[in-house]
C-alpha cells in the first residue's frame, strides 16, 4: 500500500518517508529552532489524547465500586498503586505528594497514549487526511506527537518549571539562591562562581536529556515503521517481490509488538525521571 500510494503520487522511497515525516504547520520554519511555528497535527492530537486520557480516568472513578472491581477499575487502580508507591518511594514530603502522585499518573497515561499512536497503521491517518485535503501529494500529517521535539522538549521544559518551583517552595528563594552558589563544591566566595555553572549544566542537562530521550526513541520507532511499511509496498509477483511481502509482515508483526514494550517503557522512564528530579528538588545541599 505504501509503494502504491507514493507510485501513484510520483514519490520515490525517499520522498514518501520525508513526506510522512512532514508536520501539518502553520508555515515553514525559518531555521532549526523557529517558536513562531506551531505544529497543529502534534497539538491536535496531544489535546485529544489529553482529554481522551482524562476520560478514562474520569470513567474509572465513576464507575468505582467497593465491591469486586471489573476488569477496568482493577487495571485502573493496579496503575494508580503502582505509580503511588513510586512516588511515596521518591518524594518524601507528603504535602507535595497530593500534587507529584497525580502529576506522575497524568504524564504516564497522557505520554504512553501519544506513544501508542504509532502502531496505527502508517498510512491510515495521512491517507484520510490526503482525501479530506483534496491534494495527497501536499497533505503532510504526523500522528505520534511524541516524535515531535517540541511535544518532547515542553514535557521536559514543564518538568523543569515544577522542578524549579518546589526548589523556591521547599527551600525559599534565599535559600535556594545560596544553594545555587554554594553547591556542589562548598561554600566559599572562590567557589561561587564554579557552583553557579554547575548547577545550570545539571539544570540544562537534565532538561534536555529528558525530552530527548522520549523524542529520539519514538522518531527511530516511527522511522522504523516507514522502513517497513516500504517493504509490503515493493512486493511483486516475483521471488525477491514475495520475499519482501513476507518480510513486511513478519517484521511489521515482530516491531509492533516490541514496541509496545517500548511506549510503556518510555512512559515510565519519563515518569520516574520526574519524580527523581521533583525529589531532588526537595533535598538540601
Amino acid at each position: 500500500m505504501a509503494a502504491e500510494n507514493a507510485a501513484e503520487h510520483g514519490m520515490t522511497a525517499g520522498e514518501y518517508i520525508v513526506h510522512h515525516l512532514t508536520h501539518l504547520q502553520s508555515s515553514k520554519p525559518g531555521g532549526v529552532a523557529d517558536l513562531s511555528v506551531f505544529n497543529f497535527d502534534s497539538l491536535i492530537f496531544s489535546i485529544a489524547l489529553g482529554v481522551f486520557g482524562c476520560w478514562l480516568l474520569w470513567l474509572a472513578a465513576r464507575k468505582a465500586t467497593s465491591g469486586v472491581p471489573g476488569r477496568f477499575q482493577a487495571a485502573v487502580e493496579i496503575l494508580v498503586e503502582v505509580v503511588d508507591q513510586q512516588a511515596k518511594g521518591i518524594v518524601h514530603n507528603a504535602e507535595s505528594r497530593k500534587f507529584v502522585a497525580p502529576l506522575a499518573l497524568t504524564i504516564f497515561l497522557w505520554i504512553f497514549l501519544l506513544n501508542a499512536m504509532d502502531l496505527l497503521p502508517v498510512d491510515l491517518l495521512p491517507a484520510i487526511w490526503g482525501q479530506i485535503h483534496g491534494d495527497p501529494h501536499h497533505a503532510y500529517l504526523r500522528v505520534v506527537p511524541t516524535a515531535d521535539l517540541s511535544v518532547a522538549m515542553g514535557f521536559s521544559v514543564t518538568v523543569l518549571l515544577i522542578c524549579i518551583y518546589y526548589n523556591i517552595k521547599i527551600k525559599g528563594l534565599g535559600g535556594w539562591v545560596h544553594e545555587l552558589f554554594t553547591a556542589p563544591f562548598g561554600n566559599h566566595w572562590a567557589l561561587y562562581p564554579f557552583n553557579f555553572a554547575m548547577q545550570m549544566i545539571e539544570f540544562v542537562a537534565k532538561t534536555v536529556s529528558h525530552g530527548m530521550r522520549l523524542f529520539g526513541n519514538m522518531y527511530a520507532g516511527e522511522l522504523i515503521f516507514l522502513l517497513i511499511a516500504l517493504m509490503g509496498g515493493a512486493w511483486t509477483l516475483s521471488a525477491t517481490g514475495i520475499f519482501l511481502a513476507l518480510g513486511h509482515i513478519i517484521a511489521g508483526t515482530a516491531w509492533a509488538i516490541f514496541h509496545i514494550l517500548i511506549i510503556t517503557l518510555q512512559a515510565f522512564v519519563f515518569m520516574m525521571l520526574t519524580l527523581v528530579y521533583v525529589g531532588q528538588a526537595h533535598d538540601h545541599h
